[in-house]
């Protein structure tokens, strides 16, 4: 009991000190209890204890279909100037707080309006900044790609790349289960940091014997797969804040105890031999994903020259 309640505190005063650092802003969400066990190797009761100890010091606070995120005010935090809200107002702020917005409520919270309350400026003041909700959004993706740094690895690495790449979007997304929403693949944004992602892959692929139509094929369809998984996030963090059942508790609440009765067994024999909690959106990631490299490196031996 004593080692529960130690390794709580120690795991809540390591949230707490990226709170306080402002590595985990306003609005944003803190690492949920299945992720805490997963990061900390703990059990859930020592995870559950810990989100309530940063709730109790005010650090965070649980909002109806996302999560526990950070709260707008923080004890400890260093409070900003005097200045009016009017007199900081630029597009990075605007954006910042959009981005804080929907982390905490949802994309569809997000309207001139909303950020303007918040902001406590007129809707007016705010055009000044952003021309509309569509530019804004655009604005917000690219802010939140242009958050992650892609790192450095050796050239003859493409795989590594290619998977650093992906890894680093699936955490973007994780992170932020909006954005998934805000990207379109039919009529893409041509923003800074996405088109810098882009060149990036491609300079990994390049030299390999592959034509610029190949490698922009295999970034986007790539990205698509991240992509595609990630659209469920947002209705997986709703679903669980409404009924306090994860993916995986409901999968074997209701998939599972079907298969597991004896007609169940019969008529899905092959579905019933699935082991409970093999199937969740990170397992289908990380398969999916796998099984494009693979293709990838058949397709980049037989370009060689």
């Amino acid at each position: 009991m004593a080692d529960e309640r130690s390794a709580s505190v120690r795991i809540a005063g390591e949230i707490a000190e990226r709170i306080r650092a402002g590595e985990l802003r306003p609005g944003e969400r803190v690492p949920s209890t299945r992720q805490i066990m997963g990061r900390w190797g703990v059990a859930m009761a020592t995870a559950s204890k810990a989100l309530a100890m940063l709730r109790q010091e005010g650090l965070v606070r649980a909002v109806p279909g996302v999560g526990t995120v950070v709260a707008e005010s923080v004890p400890g935090r260093p409070r900003s100037s005097g200045a009016s809200p009017r007199a900081s107002l630029d597009r990075a702020h605007v954006v910042r707080t959009a981005v804080a917005i929907a982390d905490a409520e949802g994309l569809t919270a997000v309207s001139m309006r909303r950020v303007a309350a918040a902001l406590g400026v007129t809707t007016m003041a705010l055009y000044r900044h952003v021309p509309g909700r569509d530019e804004l959004t655009r604005l917000m993706a690219d802010a939140v790609f242009g958050s992650a740094r892609l790192p450095e690895l050796p050239a003859a690495g493409w795989r590594r790349r290619l998977e650093a790449a992906a890894r680093l979007q699936w955490r973007l997304y994780r992170r932020h289960p909006w954005l998934a929403q805000a990207i379109s693949f039919t009529r893409p944004q041509a923003t800074p940091h996405a088109m810098a992602l882009g060149e990036w892959v491609m300079r990994a692929l390049d030299g390999l014997g592959l034509d610029p139509v190949t490698m922009i094929h295999i970034h986007v369809t790539l990205a698509a797969h991240v992509r595609g998984i990630a659209v469920n996030l947002e209705a997986e963090a709703e679903a669980l804040q409404q009924s306090g059942v994860d993916d995986e508790e409901w999968m074997a609440a209701h998939m599972a105890a079907k298969l597991a009765t004896p007609q169940g067994a019969e008529r899905f024999p092959l579905l019933a031999a699935v082991p409970e909690r093999s199937l969740d959106l990170d397992s289908l990631f990380e398969f999916g994903l796998q099984r494009l490299l693979d293709g990838i490196d058949v397709q980049v031996a037989e370009a060689r020259p």
